[in-house]
């Protein structure tokens, strides 16, 4: 979340720069203002009633000691009244706290000063494109037809277990499901990042930190017995681990990656973008974290893009890079690189990750922070995520782009963890 003092010493700056993400913030900074006022006001209240009880304590011992009894017990009587004073004024000063917070949580992060403009995702900014577009032969069909065809994933099944969005894989298709994961997860270890294993249900503490909640909790699966989410991406648990936390300056950046199911409601989602594995409520993914020092973070980010680039070019497949503009831009992100890959059979660009960079908005909210030396303030922390990457469609793109008549060719980056060329 936005720090207070930032807000209370940039209101205009942060109302201009919201309206970038298409976000009306004059109403709710304006009512910080006040309440931070208040606040302020209130804590000198505070300040002055134990200011003044200081003085009268020094003057009962100093009555008591010169035998002026009925005069020490009336400045007794006025030190309670200054207690109880304190008292409402403490509570007054939560309240208001909480009044803070509440209106606080309500604003998005800052866009970089890169994000366009723009209302949707038409309006996103390609950086770049790489590989070759696949040249299909007469007979190719989409994904969902192919995996029915080699008996890869079963989408019916999936329904009657579950539901729609539940796809099981099965032989070929699960060996394919595992060997991206463990290429993605080798190509991060050799990148430097530190592999863990998070739960995949955590608490609201969690939610809160990484700004999933309050903003989306429409969207998470909810296990409202025990009060814990489903994650909706590793992100969550992994940037977690660091809540509350205060790192050593040098061991930044803190790397992380994880593979994880991940769970969406993604309600409100239907028609054609919606078939197969193009969207789906429990998929696969293999994330990227990194906690970074703010005057480094930026870079981080770039290395990060790099590093997906490389994946999906190991992968070979047709891709581009999207510099998101202000109304795509998600509740938490300062600036977003989404990558496509190409779906030959669907004729259309399919988003396989986000890379992002939060700058001090979840470190905010998680209070993780570093220190530089011992005896220095502690400083808050940057955070920054990405896809590395999520499978469904992935899956999708290389079933259908490696499509021949004779069976579907296997990315040569796979054959060692697939035991074949070919599926058929």
């Amino acid at each position: 979340m936005l720090n207070l003092k930032f807000i209370q010493d940039n209101p205009q700056l942060v109302v201009e720069r919201l309206k970038v993400k298409n976000f009306d913030a004059e109403k709710i900074v304006e009512e910080i203002l006040e309440l931070y006022k208040l606040r302020n006001q209130t804590q000198q209240e505070v300040d002055g009633y134990k200011s003044e009880m200081n003085q009268l304590s020094k003057e009962i011992g100093n009555l008591f000691k010169q035998g002026k009894i009925e005069e020490a017990n009336q400045a007794k009587q006025k030190t309670a009244e200054l207690k109880e004073n304190i008292k409402q004024a403490d509570l007054a000063f939560a309240t208001n706290d909480e009044n803070l917070q509440a209106l606080q949580v309500q604003l998005p992060n800052l866009p970089h000063p890169s994000v366009p403009m723009g209302k949707s995702d038409e309006d996103n900014e390609v950086v770049r494109e790489g590989g070759a577009m696949p040249q299909l032969h007469d007979k190719a069909v989409p994904h969902w037809d192919l995996a029915s065809t080699y008996d890869l994933i079963d989408f019916e099944l999936g329904v009657k277990i579950t539901g729609a969005g539940f796809p099981v894989y099965k032989g070929k298709g699960a060996r394919l499901q595992r060997a991206l994961i463990n290429f993605f997860l080798d190509q991060a270890r050799e990148a430097g990042y530190l592999e863990v294993q998070p739960p995949y249900l955590v608490n609201e503490a969690s939610g809160f930190g990484t700004g999933q909640l309050p903003d989306k909790e429409g969207q998470m699966y909810h296990a409202t017995a025990d009060n814990l989410y489903l994650i909706p991406t590793a992100e969550v648990p992994v940037t977690n681990i660091y809540r509350d936390v205060i790192l050593d300056g040098k061991q930044l950046p803190v790397k992380n990656t994880a593979y994880s199911a991940c769970f969406r409601r993604e309600a409100g989602s239907y028609g054609k973008d919606v078939r197969g594995l193009n969207r789906l409520h429990q998929f696969d993914k293999v994330e990227v974290v990194q906690i970074a020092h703010p005057e480094k973070s930026y870079e981080i980010l770039d290395e990060m893009v790099a590093y997906v680039e490389s994946l999906v070019q190991k992968l070979e497949l047709p891709y581009r890079v999207l510099r998101l503009c202000g109304g795509d831009l998600s509740f938490t992100s300062a600036l977003t690189f989404d990558f496509e890959v190409w779906s030959a059979a669907q004729e259309r660009w399919l988003e396989v990750s986000s890379v992002s960079n939060f700058e001090s908005f979840q470190a905010n909210r998680l209070k993780l922070r570093f220190k530089e030396e011992k005896n220095k303030k502690a400083q808050v922390a940057h955070t920054l995520n990405g896809s590395a990457l999520a499978l469904p469609r992935i899956m999708a793109s290389i079933l259908e782009n490696n499509q021949t008549e004779n069976g579907i060719k296997v990315p040569a980056v796979l054959v060692p963890y697939m035991g074949c060329e070919v599926i058929d």
